[in-house]
This record gives C-alpha cells, structure tokens and sequence, in this order.
C-alpha cells in the first residue's frame, strides 16, 4: 500500500511540468510586432528586374500573347512606362511573339475556324493577324477532322433523338462552320442504313 501511494505521488510532478512546459509561450519572432522594420522600397532597377523576372516566369509556364502579358504586368506594377519596357524586352529577346501565338493556335486539331477566330480575339490578338490565320487553314483538313470526330462520338450521338441535328451542333460548338460540317456529316452517313423507310435526313444543299 505504502509503495503504490508512493509512485503515485512521484508520477504527478512529471505530468504537471509537461503542462506547464506546454502553457509556456514562444519567444516572439524577430519579424513580429511593432518593432518590426518597414520593408525597404526597392529601387527603380530592382522593381524592373523583379518585374522582367515575373514575364520570364509567366512565358517559361505558357505562351502568351502580348496583351495577356500586360495584363498580368499591370496586376504586379502600377507604373505603365516600366511595363512597356519589360514587354519590349521579352519581345526583342524572342520570348513573346503574337505570330507565333496565332499560328500555334491555328494549328490546333479538333477546333474549327470560328473557334481559332474567337480564342484569338478574346486573348488580344490583332485583328489582321487574325484574318492571316484562318485564312491559311486546309479545308480538307478539317473535312478530315471532322469526319475523325463523327467517328469517334457517334455511338453516343446515335442516340439522340434526332443524331445529325446533334451531331451539327457538337461540330458547330467546336468552332467549325456549315460549310465544313455539312459535306462531313453526308459523307459519314452516306455507308449508314437509315433505321426507319422514309426518314432520310432532308440535308441542306450545298452553296
């Protein structure tokens, strides 16, 4: 008895002292309260270089086109001149370019031409190099693309209740025109039994 009393009474001072070490507050960090140092202002070439920096950063994770650069510029700096200079400098060492911009985006496969056109003007792209973009797009490449796609989606387009009208307006929701979808879907269909006797599609005639 006398011996469980005891090792009783010397376990409690262990556990006590474990709290109070934990109720023990932090010393305050250097950086902490009111005495802590106002952050230096940096100096006309640090706040170019830190910004120079943040293109370099923005560019290395995707292209931009120019206005999409300014637009992240003027986010970080308030200071218009500093950002025109910073943008003509990634510009001059080749690492924004619209041109290259417009034509990768042009190059895209399973996008029609209303959808390149729509995704450059929204990122800021100049109109005339827009134009020079969907001009220099094959036809009978998106012919192709779309014939692949009708391929690929039909089992699930099959059943709608009306196919080719669905089938229009997924190809029309990719950005290609009437002009391309139309010949396509014909083509596609032309191999296909029609499930009903006089339920062909009335398809549009051609321009």
């Amino acid at each position: 008895m006398r011996a469980r009393c005891r090792g009783t009474f010397t376990s409690w001072p262990t556990r006590h002292t474990a709290r109070v070490r934990a109720r023990r507050p932090r010393p305050a960090t250097p950086d902490a309260g009111p005495e802590a140092r106002p952050a230096r202002p940096r100096d006309p070439q640090e706040e170019r270089d830190a910004l120079l920096a943040y293109a370099f950063r923005a560019l290395g994770q995707r292209a931009l086109s120019a206005a999409e650069l300014r637009g992240r510029l003027e986010r970080r700096s308030e200071n218009p001149d500093l950002i025109e200079e910073v943008l003509r400098r990634v510009q001059e060492l080749g690492y924004q370019n619209d041109e290259q911009v417009a034509r990768s985006e042009g190059a895209r496969r399973g996008v029609g031409t209303m959808r390149v056109r729509q995704t450059l003007k929204r990122r800021g792209v100049q109109d005339s190099l827009i134009q020079e973009v969907v001009e220099a797009r094959d036809p009978d490449r998106e012919h192709a693309e779309v014939l692949t796609l009708l391929e690929r989606r039909w089992s699930s387009l099959a059943r709608k209740r009306d196919p080719q009208a669905s089938a229009f307006a997924f190809l029309a929701r990719r950005g290609y025109t009437g002009n391309v979808i139309w010949p396509a879907l014909r083509e596609f269909m032309a191999g296909r039994p029609v499930e009903e006797p006089g339920d062909e599609p009335d398809w549009p005639e051609e321009d």
